[in-house]
């Protein structure tokens, strides 16, 4: 079923269809909009949360409506995943219903026992998002965490999966900012030493908070990708956006779960209009869409993405990285190439 459902989106997107016959592959799925960190670039800033948790009505839907095609599901949003009670049970209930999960946190709660805990469950992948190589530059960005605290847990926690030859997939982030870009080159030989750390990411910052003014990227010529594959993104009270960055940049939501069903909202009124604009090479009409600064990859891209299974996609795209940044790739294949990302050969 996810093999034809991968077919018939790839068919969707290549002939620019308003009505897709299929499901995004994969979903960011907000389970709590809880957080212990005060970070100045992150949205919630501008855009307050509540401190609630994805009640089971949401999560059910979602996953029982994705089940026979959804590969990948980022427990992720503009909350901590661990202080989401429930964070583990969500796990496992994704694995059962056949789709993957992944995770990214501060690391403020990843103390030993949580850290046995996270690695006895099917999570496939997680970010470790650690900004600074410094006590100066992280706790400029990170209010409310401790620099070397967090620096233990994450090396703990890799250690820990080294030595349980865990099969999770640990990438080590950090967003090059003012107070940081000098420390990238130090960032990078400190975590790509530590024993199952498997990728070390130098991203810049795709909210612009902190530069509100800062140049975007906008909607160009390319039409975008997550309109048709995904991720959507999926609030903590069920709503339904098209993509994360739709919500940050206050677009309208495209439905509601569980309300409504994946179909019916993956086909709405709001979803369709997207698509045809889009399509027509008008999204500089969408406001949201005009002042986006995430890259849209090449066409060729996108098909082989919907190809492939997304748990190959997963290893795939850090090999594109490498290959566009180290200029062994045309750059025209990534729309707006920000990202520079290490990957630790191991033997």
């Amino acid at each position: 079923m996810r093999l034809i459902n991968r077919a018939k989106l790839l068919w969707s997107y290549l002939l620019r269809r308003e009505r897709v016959p299929a499901l995004p592959v994969e979903y960011i799925v907000e389970t709590t909009a809880k957080c212990n960190l005060y970070c100045p670039m992150c949205p919630r800033e501008t855009h307050p949360q509540p401190k609630e948790d994805m009640n089971d009505a949401v999560f059910d839907a979602l996953i029982k409506g994705a089940a026979r095609t959804g590969e990948h599901m980022m427990l992720i949003g503009l909350g901590e995943p661990l202080l989401d009670p429930k964070i583990f049970d969500r796990i496992e209930y994704c694995e059962r219903h056949g789709i993957s999960t992944l995770l990214s946190t501060n690391g403020v709660l990843l103390d030993e026992v949580t850290a046995e805990k996270l690695l006895s469950t099917p999570l496939a992948h997680i970010t470790l998002s650690f900004d600074g190589a410094s006590k100066e530059s992280f706790e400029v960005y990170r209010k409310g965490a401790k620099f070397d605290r967090v620096r233990d847990n994450f090396v703990r926690f890799s250690t820990l999966k080294h030595q349980k030859n865990a099969k999770i997939q640990i990438v080590v982030q950090m967003i090059r900012m003012q107070n940081n870009a000098h420390e990238v080159q130090e960032f990078k030989r400190f975590w790509t030493a530590v024993p199952g750390v498997d990728q070390v990411r130098i991203k810049e910052d795709e909210t612009n908070v902190l530069q509100p003014e800062a140049a975007r990227t906008g909607a160009g010529s390319r039409v975008c990708h997550y309109l048709w594959r995904g991720p959507v993104y999926v609030k903590h009270d069920g709503r339904v956006f098209p993509c994360c960055q739709s919500y940050m940049l206050d677009g309208e939501p495209i439905g509601r779960l569980p309300e409504q069903s994946l179909d019916q909202i993956n086909n709405s009124g709001e979803m369709r209009r997207l698509r045809r604009l889009h399509a027509e090479g008008r999204a500089g009409e969408i406001d949201m869409c005009a002042r986006c600064c995430v890259a849209i990859p090449h066409p060729l891209l996108v098909a082989g993405s919907l190809v492939l299974h997304g748990k190959w996609v997963r290893r795939v795209v850090p090999v594109i990285e490498r290959l566009v940044y180290g200029a062994k790739l045309p750059r025209r294949m990534l729309a707006a190439p920000r990202d520079t990302l290490v990957q630790i050969e191991r033997e």
